[in-house]
């Protein structure tokens, strides 16, 4: 690792002082992305802020028919809590499919939604569910918050203290992982409300996760693996890498999203 300066802050307004006045600095949430980049030297912040004694930032509530998790909450606590399970079963099912237990432990939602991997859970989970992103400044839809691959809405001094999530009439999330690092080779989710259906992936685009429209407004009409049958992703718009070509992953796309739908 390169030199860097560390502190720890017992307020969002502290740690958002920081951010501003030190423009290479980097929050530390979970640490499970960016030590190991430092530690590999693809990462070299002049500042760690450290989240970590922030204890408002953690938890989970039912307020209003919403489900509302604090942004350092921990994938165990997500994969165990009993609000979830009763709210957004299907959510439960995402933080558990997560990592290895030492990731669940110690990787956060907060940091994962603001690192915004390309193959990550959570970002195909909240664009799905039509979530809102909680800063330290204002509330985002999920839709407005994920920008692209690897970037989000976040402005300087910014910080994701929760994320709500409305109460759906049916969730699920499918992936197939890598089976090394359990990222989502192709990951689908679907969701179901009274404002209609909403269709997310993550894994396969070259943008980040998105929302697939065509696959919504079929559904829409007739929420069955059949409706899908018609419809394919653009290989176009496909990752290609060492894991799988664009074409397979858009192969995947129809087939982990009727698999979602079956339920």
């Amino acid at each position: 690792m390169y030199a860097f300066e560390y502190a720890r802050p017992s307020s969002i307004a502290e740690a958002s002082a920081l951010l501003k006045a030190n423009p290479e600095a980097k929050l530390l949430a979970g640490g499970q992305t960016l030590l190991p980049a430092m530690k590999l030297r693809l990462a070299s912040p002049s500042d760690l802020v450290d989240l970590g004694g922030l204890a408002d930032m953690r938890g989970i509530a039912v307020k209003d028919g919403a489900l509302v998790i604090g942004a350092m909450t921990t994938h165990a606590a997500i994969a165990e809590s009993a609000d979830v399970a009763a709210t957004v079963p299907g959510f439960a099912a995402v933080a558990e499919g997560i990592g290895d237990p030492h990731v669940r432990n110690r990787g956060t939602i907060g940091g994962s939604l603001a690192n915004n991997d390309p193959s990550a859970d959570y970002p195909a989970a909240v664009l799905a569910l039509g979530a809102s992103i909680v800063t330290n400044t204002r509330t985002l839809s999920a839709d407005d918050f994920i920008t692209g691959l690897f970037s989000t809405a976040l402005e300087d001094g910014e910080i994701i203290t929760a994320i709500s999530i409305p109460a759906p009439q049916s969730f699920i999330y499918v992936k197939m992982p890598n089976p090394a690092s359990r990222f989502a080779l192709v990951g689908v989710a679907v969701a179901r409300a009274a404002g209609g259906v909403r269709v997310a992936v993550t894994g396969a685009g070259g943008d980040g996760a998105y929302r697939w429209s065509e696959a919504e407004t079929a559904l829409a009409a007739n929420f069955s693996p059949a409706a899908l049958d018609g419809i394919k992703a653009d290989p176009a718009m496909m990752i290609a890498d060492l894991h799988a070509a664009a074409d397979y992953r858009a192969h995947l796309v129809g087939v982990i999203a009727r698999r979602a739908v079956a339920g």
